[in-house]
């Protein structure tokens, strides 16, 4: 077991679970419980911008700002899609269909680079520009935190998994763009990368391996689109954790028609961010036993 203790896990879906993220972590800091100072935090698409935004000021008023009838950009949820893309394409569906032909997991990940890279070739990269100034407009800061923050993405090309810190030598609104990218990949120089969530599923608690308390926050309640054989679920994860030794507490959000394919309506943040806030106080001796 590492020398660390504690990680938290930020998972992704979209608008609705980056307002939901901030409520639940909001909600626990009114009750004494402080979970961003993690020694580790993964953030996985959504999860990767409310990463940054939490460690980055008081998440209460990340809260009230987010419930608020007028909302400032700075805090606006991240997109899972590129408003920007393609005309026509339903990525849900194109994704989806590569998904259910892929043989595994690693076939999977390269067949999902190949038709973002065929997207890709129809952009001039004005497309990646403007997802990068999206991106970049939602974080409180350009520079990576001094938290140790581990934002997932994939290669594009490859199909590898890759993992953003602040020693990757990648700007930190980079990062968040590439983590985000789940429809044209994320263009960072040469390199191009799509969205964290295709790693293994829209958490990537594995990830918190070798830490003995380990909160996982899901919007997306776990599921993933992948078949069970292939491992990928967060029950799996959250089972190998168990076995190694780690103590994990994983919270869903109780009203999962906020997470469906309305994810990125922009009505549904403050009614997530809400829930997560009841929830959050709701859970707060139980996570304050795990933290401690």
């Amino acid at each position: 077991m590492s020398t660390h203790t504690r990680a938290l896990i930020l998972g992704g879906a979209g608008s609705a679970g980056n307002a939901w993220l901030i409520g639940i972590v909001a909600g626990l800091l009114e009750c004494g419980v402080d979970v961003t100072d993690a020694d580790l935090i993964v953030g996985t698409s959504a999860g990767s911008t409310t990463a940054v935004q939490l460690v980055s000021g008081d998440p209460r008023e990340l809260y009230e700002a987010t419930i608020a009838p007028v909302q400032p950009r700075l805090p606006a949820g991240p997109a899972t899609g590129r408003p920007d893309g393609p005309p026509r394409v339903n990525h849900f569906e194109r994704t989806t269909a590569i998904i259910a032909a892929a043989a595994d997991a690693g076939d999977m990940r390269r067949r999902l680079g190949a038709s973002a890279l065929e997207l890709d070739a129809a952009d001039d990269g004005t497309a990646a520009q403007r997802w990068r100034e999206v991106a970049a407009s939602r974080l409180p800061s350009q520079e990576w935190p001094g938290r140790r923050i581990v934002i997932t993405a994939v290669d594009a090309r490859s199909g590898d998994p890759v993992l953003f810190d602040r020693n990757s030598g990648v700007a930190l609104a980079d990062a968040v763009a590439a983590s985000t990218s789940s429809g044209l990949p994320h263009r960072v120089g040469e390199d191009r990368y799509i969205d964290g969530g295709y790693r293994t599923n829209a958490d990537n608690a594995d990830l918190a391996a070798g830490y003995q308390s380990v909160l996982v926050l899901s919007p997306f309640g776990g599921r993933t689109r992948s078949p069970k054989e292939w491992g990928l679920h967060l029950a799996d994860q959250i089972a190998a954790l168990h076995a190694a030794g780690s103590h994990v507490e994983t919270v869903f959000p109780e009203d999962e028609r906020l997470f469906g394919a309305n994810a990125m309506d922009p009505s549904l943040r403050a009614p997530a961010a809400r829930s997560g806030h009841e929830q959050g106080v709701a859970l707060a001796d139980r996570i304050r036993a795990l933290w401690a």
